[in-house]
């Protein structure tokens, strides 16, 4: 027997923009006169791909079109995609809040859904009410529910108001419920929106615990929306790329990650360049380039990581007296920030100066990342407090290990940083 419990076939949902409802009472009409013929609604021929970015044209847009996918049992699949890609569409379609337009889901088993903060909550019932309403909602028994209770609160960490309305609880509350009884009322596929982004660091490294343990523990199916990568990295074992309504790519969690960030990461390598009048800045001062290079002065992609790298940034000053300083970030593949250094120690810091062409150099140290590809931004500010630009994620820089500083361990080396630390070590006593 397939162990496949979700199969998604030539999946669709289209949308009439800009009104509510399907659009007026003539193409109500037209649709009922095909459908009476045995014929396709007219209008499935017609709408545009859903790019949010883009000046529409036709009043028909597809917030999903041509959507095929499978999910085996215990799996945990991560949704991933940029804001307007369909996620929260196809989650509504999976747990049947709305009907697809074509195509078909076939899903076995339970499926509890987490898509907004508090889905299911009555306002006016109170925690204790609402739990009993969510799991009579699954088909849970009342003894089923009432066997898990303790459990749930417990996890919650809503004891104290369990018995006050959830109208006056605060989200953060109404999510830690929420999660709580559609994680422990055993569904067989659970499906989880952004909404635990809303719960503090606690509850949220421990939602992601409880979803491991249903999924290799239990043998339960998950899907999980969310855009931060750190979290689907560690959950889930394969990934959805949705673009424009589209599927983008499908396969290996850490391949759909790496896919997805080289995609939408704005990254152009290791050199940015800007014609005169066009680069970020203002009439006052303008970048003109920021380049990633070795200890000779190269563009290079890859270092090794006993290697130093040399950020520089060029700019010209338009008009004199002004007084600029720079910050470099760094962030992890998964969207972890890692470090924040201003230049503070730059000898012309809070100096002014004069019309020109200037270079600045950051230097990052050797023997301080671990293997991986880091991404950096760049932040140009004026007397300190006043941000003229902000430049996200505009280069890469990938560490790769040549094996030295490794001994005679050749596992993965955990970790986004990897120092050479002193140690010393001496006999204190006979």
């Amino acid at each position: 027997m397939s162990n496949t419990v979700i199969r998604v076939e030539n999946l669709s949902k289209q949308y009439r923009l800009g009104e509510l409802g399907t659009g007026t009472i003539s193409h109500d009409l037209n649709r009922w006169w095909n459908k009476v013929r045995g014929k396709e609604d007219p209008y499935l021929k017609i709408g545009e791909v859903n790019d949010r970015t883009t000046k529409a044209t036709s009043e028909y847009a597809w917030a999903l079109q041509d959507i095929n996918f499978e999910v085996k049992q215990g799996e945990v699949l991560g949704i991933i995609g940029k804001n307007g890609a369909g996620k929260s569409t196809l989650l509504k379609l999976l747990s049947r809040v709305t009907a697809p337009t074509t195509g078909t889901i076939k899903a076995k088993g339970r499926i509890a859904s987490l898509l907004e903060v508090g889905t299911g909550f009555h306002e006016e019932l109170t925690g204790r009410e609402n739990v009993f309403l969510n799991g009579a909602i699954m088909g849970m028994s009342k003894a089923e529910i009432r066997s898990k209770f303790d459990e749930i609160v417990a996890f919650s960490g809503t004891e104290r108001y369990i018995d006050t309305p959830v109208k006056r609880y605060s989200s953060g509350m109404r999510v830690r419920l929420a999660f709580a009884v559609a994680a422990h009322l055993e569904p067989e596929i659970l499906i989880v929106d952004e909404v635990l982004a809303v719960g503090d660091a606690e509850f949220q490294k421990k939602a992601i615990g409880k979803m491991q343990d249903v999924s290799r523990g239990d043998g339960r199916t998950v899907l999980f929306v969310s855009h931060n990568m750190a979290a689907v990295q560690a959950l889930c074992t394969n990934g959805l790329i949705l673009k424009n309504g589209t599927v983008d790519n499908f396969g290996e969690i850490n391949k759909m990650i790496n896919h997805y960030i080289d995609d939408n990461g704005n990254v152009d390598k290791t050199f940015k360049e800007w014609q005169q009048g066009s680069g970020p800045g203002n009439s006052q001062i303008e970048l003109t380039s920021v380049s990633i290079v070795d200890e000779n002065f190269q563009r290079k992609e890859q270092f090794y990581l006993d290697e130093k790298i040399f950020i520089s940034i060029k700019f010209r000053i338009n008009e004199p007296g002004l007084k600029i300083n720079f910050s470099l970030s760094l962030y992890g593949k998964g969207e972890e920030y890692i470090l924040s250094s201003p230049s503070i120690n730059d000898p012309l810091y809070r100096v002014p100066l004069d019309r020109g062409i200037y270079e600045a150099i950051c230097i990052i140290p050797s023997s301080l990342f671990n293997e991986g590809t880091f991404y950096l931004s760049i932040l140009l500010v004026n007397n300190q407090n006043r941000i003229i630009t902000q430049l996200d994620k505009i280069l890469s820089i990938t560490y790769i290990d040549d094996g030295k500083n490794r001994g005679n361990y050749f596992g993965h080396w955990s970790g986004l940083i990897r120092p050479n630390l002193c140690w010393n070590t001496k006999k204190i006593n006979f």
